[in-house]
């Protein structure tokens, strides 16, 4: 198997990730600016290497890329209002340039990225024009962390245009870890608490599944994807939701009870990619 260069790789979504791709026989480069001698237990037993790398730094990029296949690029400060939005919008793009150029420097096969689901206009405080929201309601930033990922998006498109490498973005929903849906019941006396993203969310082991599935899937050129769970965090029907708090804004399509409204149709189609997880699993409804 092909050597894999996963960034952020310490972190919450990072781990799951890494060992995914381990469990299914990548030879794994794991990457972060973080990096504790705990992290590096939790690497060794996986049978992955850990190195600390400051990827905002390009030599540094180059250096970790030299040698690997492909990677999954994870690292990013991970959501808005975690630091200055003028930090975030620098930070953000700062890594995304190095690693994006590294790899067409580097010649590697495939570049998998964390996008967002926030590139598409969460969190609507102005209503969606319809739903489920998709691939074509893009691009609506509404926060530096937001266009930190449209700008990725056009440097992508554009470096991949320049190497020949696909580019694959994902733009993954709200991650929700395995045993971290505890908090979900909270969210069912008020519909308004997570209308913000139409209730979506996503397993982490989903999102590994959507990060390994991009590394082989048959693409070309730069391609985004909404990366959700199957159904929405709530315990009350999709339509029934979508009705009470953006009424007037047109439902479109046949959609099951509980059906996601951060449409999954093009990374079904395209990646292969079927969500295997739900709150509905663990919590009790």
């Amino acid at each position: 198997m092909s050597t894999v260069v996963v960034t952020g790789a310490t972190g919450m979504t990072g781990r799951v990730v890494v060992a995914d791709l381990v469990e299914h026989g990548y030879t794994v480069r794991a990457v972060d600016l973080a990096v504790t001698a705990a992290d590096r237990a939790w690497a060794e037993g996986l049978g992955a290497e850990l190195l600390r790398t400051d990827l905002t730094d390009y030599g540094q990029a180059a250096d970790v890329l030299h040698g690997a296949d492909s990677v999954v690029h994870l690292a990013n400060i991970p959501a808005p209002g975690l630091f200055p939005p003028a930090q975030t919008l620098a930070v953000n793009t700062a890594m995304n340039n190095s690693v994006f150029l590294a790899a067409a420097q580097a010649g590697l096969g495939r570049v998998v990225w964390a996008s967002s689901e926030t590139t598409l206009g969460l969190p609507f405080d102005v209503p969606p024009a319809y739903a489920p929201v998709d691939e074509d309601h893009y691009p609506y930033p509404t926060s530096t962390y937001a266009l930190s990922k449209v700008l990725g998006e056009t440097a992508a498109e554009q470096i991949s245009a320049w190497s020949g490498i696909p580019f694959v973005a994902l733009r993954m929903s709200n991650v929700h870890l395995p045993g971290g849906y505890g908090k979900v019941p909270g969210y069912w006396d008020d519909a308004a608490k997570r209308k913000w993203n139409l209730w979506g969310y996503v397993d982490a082991r989903d999102v590994a599944q959507a990060a390994r599935l991009g590394l082989t899937a048959d693409v070309t050129g730069a391609s985004s994807y909404v990366i959700a769970a199957a159904d929405t965090i709530m315990n009350r029907p999709s339509a029934e939701l979508l009705a009470e708090v953006f009424p007037g804004v047109e439902l479109r399509g046949e959609r099951g009870t509980y059906e996601t409204l951060l449409s999954i149709d093009k990374a079904r189609r395209v990646l292969g990619y079927d969500p295997q997880h739900s709150w509905r699993d663990e919590v009790e409804h």
